[in-house]
């Protein structure tokens, strides 16, 4: 199996969270390195893929004005990374979809050629990225590239009233990629955790 070549890939990054533990504010648009998460996810991922679009649910408009298609979740009250997921996989019009989270600034320039490595390896319909922390594996669901014909199991899943996306992902073909640069994956839920990130700040 031949790895996809990036023009085959969709990436999405996601940005419909509530933010909760942001004190409500919308994630994607808060500030990195002086530019919102998300426009800074999308200029990372922009070289790694073919077409890019955004999921979200506030503030639409806002991120329309980054240039790329935007979707709201096609589920009601924040569903979680699963209705984002969904979302984007019922737009996607190549036959992979690959997903960044907005808060994770510093993901890795080779992100999507690595897990496209790892599918064809594998022979996979999805592969993910995992990182070895606190003396265990860590699942990274939201850093994962997967198949477009995916999108009638993910439904009935989700139709079912289940929303826990491991065991979904578990019950597919799927294959996980380690990633030594841990660091690559921090992710910032609070503003304090957002500030650390912030270059120049990293011990």
């Amino acid at each position: 199996m031949t790895p996809p070549p990036r023009a085959q890939i969709t990436g999405l990054v996601l940005a419909g969270g509530r933010g909760s533990r942001m004190g409500g504010l919308d994630k994607g648009l808060q500030r990195h390195a002086g530019q919102p998460l998300a426009l800074n996810a999308l200029r990372r991922l922009a070289p790694q893929v073919g077409p890019l679009m955004i999921n979200a649910n506030r503030n639409l408009e806002v991120y329309a004005a980054m240039g790329v298609p935007v979707h709201a979740d096609v589920l009601p009250d924040f569903a979680g990374p699963l209705a984002g997921l969904l979302t984007g996989l019922m737009h996607c019009q190549t036959p992979w979809l690959v997903t960044v989270p907005c808060d994770s600034p510093q993901f890795p320039t080779d992100l999507v050629a690595r897990l496209a490595a790892a599918a064809a390896a594998a022979e996979a319909d999805i592969a993910m990225a995992t990182t070895w922390e606190d003396g265990e594996l860590r699942h990274q669901p939201v850093f994962s590239l997967l198949r477009r014909e995916l999108l009638p199991s993910l439904q009935a899943y989700l139709d079912a009233g289940q929303r826990k996306i491991d065991r979904w992902t578990g019950s597919q073909r799927c294959t996980l990629l380690r990633f030594d640069e841990v660091e690559a994956f921090a992710n910032a839920n609070t503003p304090e955790e957002l500030q650390a990130l912030q270059p120049g700040r990293q011990p």
